[in-house]
């Protein structure tokens, strides 16, 4: 990765911003307070069709800051979070001149003062690091602290079923354009963030670990995030916690049976792609061996082969209540996971 002259590595925070000269300001106070040693962080902030105060507030803060900052604009006509996140990214690249690490965060979130050494710290040893979004409550939502436990409790099943040597020793479920990392080189590699209005980070990431790279959750890293129900954009966190305000028991998510047999294919895949006989991956999963062979050759290393061969199950991937599956998660737990 570029360093600068003094040997300081290269870090630019990447920030899309739409509409936010109310929560701009408790964001540079955080970026200001993050510990930076051995750093050389800079600020990257695309102001988003931005028709309020933003733009003042964001040039009041570049005239005394202590971390530069470099402000572009962009136009769209109608939200869209992944051109935004692109566009901040980009001026990340610009600034790092195409060699560093890319952070990015939203400008309602408040990166921890450790937040920086710990993004580094994971860059480090793997390719992709999603950090951890811890949610600030002003407006308790009993659904949401379920479903983002339920989610917890799956994801550690996920990492028994398939465990994988880069992962880190206190991980998460989460994958939040408010708290990701990535090289200026792999994010070239991938294509940057798809051009979609919401989703963008979990297809990001989800292209990373089709291409084969290393994604590690790591709950080192934390942001605190609003709770507010009013985003800026259709189907984002905000859209998200307003549904659960209305009826929380009509949240819908895939059967835990289902993920724990995607989960156990990912694992057998892995093993098949080292051994290269693909004949026990195509009993379990009910593809052919030479459909597999096709795959594998194509892959460059088993994390790839994993993401790309394994299907949803032979029934598809059910889709139930929290609560149903909260139950089925218990008895599989119970059972420690047995097939």
């Amino acid at each position: 990765m570029k360093q600068s002259p003094a040997g300081r590595i290269r870090v630019a925070i990447c920030v899309p911003a739409r509409n936010e000269a109310d929560a701009l300001p408790r964001l540079f106070a955080a970026l200001d307070r993050l510990d930076r040693y051995g750093l050389d962080p800079v600020i990257c902030l695309l102001l988003d069709s931005c028709d309020d105060r933003s733009a003042a507030v964001a040039h009041d803060y570049a005239a005394r800051a202590s971390l530069p900052i470099r402000i572009d604009y962009a136009t769209q006509a109608e939200p869209n979070a992944g051109r935004a996140r692109h566009g901040a990214m980009l001026l990340g690249e610009r600034a790092l001149d195409g060699r560093g690490l890319l952070l990015t965060t939203d400008a309602d979130s408040l990166p921890a003062v450790d937040w920086l050494q710990a993004m580094v710290a994971a860059l480090g040893q793997v390719d992709v690091v999603a950090g951890k979004v811890v949610r600030t409550v002003t407006w308790p939502n009993p659904a949401q602290d379920r479903l983002e436990q339920y989610y917890e409790s799956l994801y550690a099943m996920r990492r028994v079923l398939d465990p994988v040597v880069w992962e880190a020793a206190a991980a998460h479920h989460q994958t939040s354009g408010a708290n990701l990392g990535i090289s200026v080189h792999h994010y070239r590699i991938l294509g940057g963030f798809p051009p979609i209005p919401a989703g963008e980070d979990a297809q990001l990431v989800d292209d990373a670990s089709r291409a084969g790279l290393r994604v590690r959750r790591d709950a080192a890293s934390v942001v605190y995030t609003s709770d507010r129900r009013t985003g800026r954009v259709v189907h984002g966190f905000a859209g998200g916690l307003r549904v659960l305000d209305r009826d929380g028991d009509a949240v819908m998510v895939a059967h835990p049976e289902d993920a724990a047999w995607q989960y156990r294919g990912h694992a057998l895949a892995r093993r098949v792609y080292d051994d290269g006989d693909v004949s026990p991956l195509a009993d379990a999963i009910g593809l052919t061996c030479d459909h597999l062979v096709g795959v594998l050759r194509d892959s460059p290393n088993a994390e790839a082969f994993a993401m790309r061969v394994v299907p949803v199950p032979p029934g598809g991937m059910r889709r139930v209540t929290l609560a149903v599956a909260e139950a089925g998660l218990a008895t599989l737990s119970a059972g420690r996971f047995a097939a």
